[in-house]
């Protein structure tokens, strides 16, 4: 995984993050949700780097 990945998937999961404490604090449940929604495509986009990454080193 390059480096630019890890850092794209890193601010996408941090700002997944933000959205979710804002829908939390503001009682917006579809910010909320988008929050979540957010960090899990990060996490797959992460899980499918790794994936590469391991294919790479064979």
């Amino acid at each position: 995984m390059g480096l630019d990945d890890k850092i794209e998937n890193a601010a996408e999961k941090m700002g997944g993050k933000a959205k979710e404490a804002s829908g939390r604090a503001t009682d917006d449940p579809a910010l909320e949700s988008e929050g979540k929604m957010d960090q899990s495509k990060a996490d797959l986009k992460q899980a499918g780097e790794k994936v590469k990454d391991a294919f790479k080193k064979e």
